[in-house]
């Protein structure tokens, strides 16, 4: 039996003279924390309050604010407002309304936030389409929220092609053409969403003020274990908690600021931690196309950005270019993210010079977030609801059981599985998919009756309620800022005619973060596969962070006694050459065959010199 051990370069523990210490510093920002904390405490489900409430709150009181600065475009609260309005309208007129869905698939810019907030004013719920998505994968998103219209980026009609034959008769009269460069027209079978909205009134609707708290808001793709993605539920309530506790008591985030975006829009710390916190403040969301290392900095600097959200890949990928005369020549105070590593957290605290790194912990389908409100080294926060930190066997991949049958706490300084309990103070709100949402419950923890959410996650107890992220379990692991689900990528695998079995795992590569994806895969008897054929059957099935790049050629798949695949040893031996006598292939190059792993190419991986 394997029990959970800590991981390398721990975090320190937090101490009460580091508390004190960031108290003290924090008191010239005491006001902002305050009404952080009072909006926390006053945020209850049943109030009718929402965020086209709030996005209408401030179009009244400060109309030519600033709201969103994309490329050398702003769109002031005003124009946000009433753009969201006509969109609302349109959809009113389309008989949509409260508790129906809306898919939103684009790229990020600022019509997908306009997109969201319209939605969102019905007391409708937007259903946030993963840009990556096509094919099987797309057409069971899309089932699963059942949406009633689809609202798609010129950028995605592609994506969207490779599904409408499955489309419900209703909705294909739905598609809604989202216009982006123009050089493709909008297609016959769409209506032109800019010109649908045009002859509606841009005045605030009446629905908006009969939204509730507890109401969803967002449907947020993630994947788990079942293998497909899963839709998590986003309430305002939630999001309001967010807006308080993140963006206004942790961040201090204030109506000057202007908070710089470059992850999806799809995402949860887009849409909800980095939107939250900007409308609770008031101030400015600055939307990058997309993540780029190069032009990172300059978007930076050009929108006088004061705050930014990350990934802990964001900032290794900042970290790995050259340094510069220009590293600190920007106005940033803050970042807010989650992921970043402590191997590199004081060098990019100190490279960049980052005052307050607001890591936080948290997962789309949590009832619960840890936030680094005290601006602490090296940890993930604090958080002040009903969680614990409880003894995992890895090796049977379940948590210890005491002779009564009780899950066993971690003390200080120990590593274990991170539990949330789910009580009327934290629902969880679950999955579109009821049985999804059951599996991650456990009951009768602590006592008989008691019912408690499996985040999934190893964290270490640092003490004073603070927690630092060790790493994911299960099978489902993170690469490139996605939940990659082994089940899904084994299936597709086994589709390949050439492959009987397929066990697919998360591995570690030096100089990256997360894990990447690898597969040890069984032959059927005779074969000789094509692993170009492959390497392209994979890339039309799966999106380019769940490929494999690594696969281990075997004989045949060792189980446990359960008839579980053994795991754990394959993620140990990993791709490395010096513990494996089996052959070993890598993908590398975005059209490349997969090929013998040599010595040579393995010292490269691991010297940083190859990136996969």
């Amino acid at each position: 039996m394997t029990t959970t051990s800590p991981a390398p370069l721990q975090p320190r523990h937090v101490s009460l003279v580091n508390i004190l210490g960031s108290v003290v510093q924090g008191l010239p920002e005491l006001g902002v924390t305050l009404k952080g904390v009072a909006a926390l405490v006053t945020t209850k489900p049943e109030k009718k309050k929402s965020i086209g409430l709030l996005l209408e709150k401030h179009a009244a009181s400060q109309p030519d604010h600033i709201a969103i600065r994309y490329q050398n475009i702003t769109w002031s609260y005003q124009q946000l407002n009433e753009a969201a309005n006509r969109i609302a309208h349109l959809l009113i007129s389309q008989g949509i309304g409260a508790g129906d869905s809306v898919g939103v698939m684009l790229e990020n810019r600022p019509e997908s936030l306009i997109s969201v907030m319209a939605i969102v004013k019905l007391g409708a719920i937007a259903g946030m389409i993963n840009t990556s998505q096509r094919g099987e994968v797309l057409e069971h998103s899309i089932n699963l929220i059942q949406p009633k219209a689809l609202l798609i980026g010129e950028e995605m009609l592609n994506n969207l092609a490779t599904v409408e034959h499955a489309l419900p008769r209703a909705l294909k009269a739905q598609l809604y053409y989202v216009k982006d460069t123009g050089q493709r027209d909008c297609p016959a079978h769409y209506q032109d969403l800019h010109a649908a909205c045009a002859p509606q009134p841009d005045s605030n609707p009446g629905t908006t003020a009969a939204v509730q708290m507890h109401q969803p808001c967002y449907y947020i793709f993630t994947s788990g274990t079942t293998g497909m993605p899963k839709a998590s539920v986003m309430t305002h309530y939630r999001w309001f908690k967010s807006m308080a506790g993140m963006g206004l008591a942790s961040m201090k985030l204030r109506k000057d600021d202007v908070l710089y975006v470059s992850l999806p829009l799809y995402h949860n710390n887009a849409l909800t931690v980095s939107m939250a916190a900007v409308l609770g403040a008031g101030a400015c969301i600055a939307i990058s196309r997309k993540f780029s290392v190069s032009k990172f900095w300059d978007e930076i600097r050009d929108h006088g950005a004061t705050a930014f959200c990350y990934i802990g890949e964001l900032c290794r990928y900042l970290l790995n270019t050259p340094a510069s005369d220009n590293d600190r020549q920007h106005k940033i105070r803050v970042m807010i993210g989650n992921g970043l590593r402590p191997d590199i957290w004081m060098e990019f605290k100190q490279r960049f010079g980052i005052k307050h790194i607001n890591e936080f912990y948290g997962a789309s389908e949590c009832n619960l977030v840890f936030t680094n409100a005290l601006n602490l080294d090296k940890t993930a926060g604090i958080c002040p609801l009903s969680y614990n930190i409880v003894a995992y066997d890895i090796e049977n991949d379940e948590p210890l059981r005491n002779k009564k049958g009780f899950m066993v706490p971690v003390k200080k300084g120990g590593t274990g599985l991170l539990i949330t309990e789910v009580n009327d103070k934290q629902p969880f709100d679950g999955y579109t998919d009821e049985d999804a949402s059951q599996k991650k419950l456990f009951r009768n923890v602590f006592k008989k009756g008691d019912c408690w959410f499996n985040t999934g996650d190893l964290v270490l107890n640092q003490g004073f309620k603070h927690v630092a992220f060790a790493d994911r379990l299960g099978d489902t692991f993170r690469w490139k800022g996605e939940n990659v689900a082994t089940t899904e990528v084994e299936s597709i695998l086994m589709e390949f005619d050439d492959i009987e079995h397929a066990v697919v795992y998360g591995v570690e590569i030096p100089h990256t973060d997360g894990r990447a994806g690898m597969a040890a895969i069984t032959l059927k008897p005779g074969a000789s596969p094509d692993w170009g054929a492959l390497a392209r059957h994979l890339r039309e099935k799966l999106p380019a962070y769940a490929i494999p790049l690594f696969l281990r050629l075997r004989e045949q798949e060792e189980v446990t006694g359960t008839f579980k695949y053994r795991k754990v040893e394959l993620k140990n031996e990993a791709y490395h050459l010096d513990k494996v006598s089996e052959p070993v292939l890598v993908l590398v190059g975005k059209q490349a065959a997969y090929e013998a792993l040599t010595a040579e190419v393995e010292a490269a991986i691991n010297a940083g010199e190859i990136s996969l």
